[in-house]
């Protein structure tokens, strides 16, 4: 016969007797007993093997969000029982950017509201122009899965999944984990599209089991980035990842900003030494950026090195290229680089304009304001080629450049500092 166990409610360690503080998450008091499971059938058949090629090939049907910036993320739209984990830091706009989504969609839609009451939502939606949603007002999961599979939605907006009651208090690994495996199974029985909202830690991880992760088909990231907002993509089942939706939030929500390069050089400073335009790459998208460096004095035994929104680790390293390369002295200078705009970028083509920002900054001389530049700097202080390079030199056309150094056309550092006089 098969004995009762007890299990953690915090973290799913299971033991046959009740502990006053669990040995897995350290919590006190947080035991449960749990039925035992019955025996599996012994005779029960598994499924055919079937091959490959006998199987039907099956079509992303694929649908629009509403907003051309979200779809680029998502490759195109949003797919049939896809299910897709966003995450962001509280107040950065996730609820904001779901209820416009869900009516923009036309399709039955039913949003799971977990953290607000109805009429806060209410409130929410009168100031985004949002007219009617179906709303539901539960976070116990058996009873919200009763609740899908009677209605049927074509796309549920659940917000939060850490505020889902399944087999443990809400928000602990136990339910966090089992409100997403058993949301993941109803959305491919169903065909339902399935946007789970997810807290994030304080390293800027979706809070929760790594396994939630795994299980869904595509996870975004909304950050804060100066005005702006931006949406990546950190995995995608069905479009490329490290793709990048830029958006700007207004008294009606988010709104698409739908030239990121002529946003950001916006308030570029023209004949200042250090500032020099990057072509660099996000994803599928070719964008132009300011990268900014200034050079003084340091105090200190060991110069400060300091880098934002760039690579910290590939700045050092394109620094160490100048000094060895071009004999230009650091060793008494703070360096401070920064992406201009509040953007992070790790691309190696940026390096290629950060060697320049630097030099700039160090002699005081200003580079042309028609230059843009792109291409990534070896260790032997040559200009190799990056990927994607008719796509940046296409979008620095674009946004109004004339004259370009990249791998083309420049094949050392050396070479791009004598180009410039």
């Amino acid at each position: 016969m098969a004995k009762a166990q007890y299990r953690c409610v915090e973290c799913g360690y299971r033991t046959p007797k009740p502990l006053g503080r669990c040995p897995g998450c350290r919590s006190w008091n947080s035991f449960k007993e749990e039925a035992p499971s019955p025996p599996p059938f012994p005779h029960s058949h598994p499924q055919p093997l079937v091959r490959l090629s006998e199987v039907e090939e099956g079509g992303e049907a694929r649908f629009s969000s509403g907003f051309k910036e979200m779809d680029r993320v998502l490759g195109g739209g949003f797919v049939a029982g896809e299910v897709v984990l966003l995450g962001g830091e509280p107040g950065v706009g996730k609820s904001t950017l779901l209820l416009q989504v869900a009516d923009r969609l036309g399709k039955k839609s039913v949003y799971v509201a977990g953290e607000e009451s109805p009429g806060q939502i209410r409130l929410r939606a009168n100031r985004l122009g949002v007219k009617d949603l179906l709303l539901a007002r539960e976070t116990r999961l058996e009873a919200l899965l009763h609740l899908l599979q009677a209605e049927r939605p074509e796309v549920v907006f659940v917000d939060s999944i850490q505020t889902i009651e399944a087999g443990g208090s809400p928000g602990s690994l136990v339910s966090v984990r089992e409100a997403t495996m058993a949301l993941v199974q109803l959305a491919k029985a169903q065909k339902m599209t399935a946007i789970l909202v997810g807290h994030v830690t304080k390293e800027g991880v979706v809070a929760g089991p790594k396994a939630i992760e795994h299980a869904v088909d595509a996870t975004l990231f909304l950050e804060s980035a100066g005005g702006f907002r931006l949406l990546r993509s950190a995995k995608n089942r069905f479009g490329p990842v490290g793709e990048l939706g830029v958006f700007r939030m207004g008294e009606k929500g988010l709104l698409e900003v739908e030239n990121p390069s002529e946003a950001f050089l916006m308030e570029r400073p023209l004949g200042v030494p250090g500032s020099v335009v990057a072509l660099g790459l996000s994803g599928e998208r070719a964008l132009a950026l300011e990268v900014q460096a200034l050079a003084a004095k340091t105090p200190f035994p060991a110069p400060r090195r300091v880098a934002q929104g760039l690579d910290g680790r590939r700045v050092d390293v394109v620094l160490a290229v100048l000094e060895r390369r071009l004999g230009l002295s650091l060793i008494h200078l703070d360096l401070y680089l920064n992406l201009a705009g509040g953007l992070r970028l790790s691309d190696p083509g940026l390096d290629l304009a950060v060697a320049l920002a630097v030099y700039s900054a160090v002699v005081g001389r200003p580079l042309p304001p028609e230059l843009a530049v792109v291409g990534e700097v070896g260790l032997a202080g040559e200009v190799r080629s990056v990927e994607g390079l008719s796509r940046r030199l296409k979008e620095g056309e674009r946004a109004g450049f004339s004259h370009f150094l990249h791998p083309g056309n420049t094949r050392s550092l050396l070479e791009a500092v004598e180009r410039l006089g």
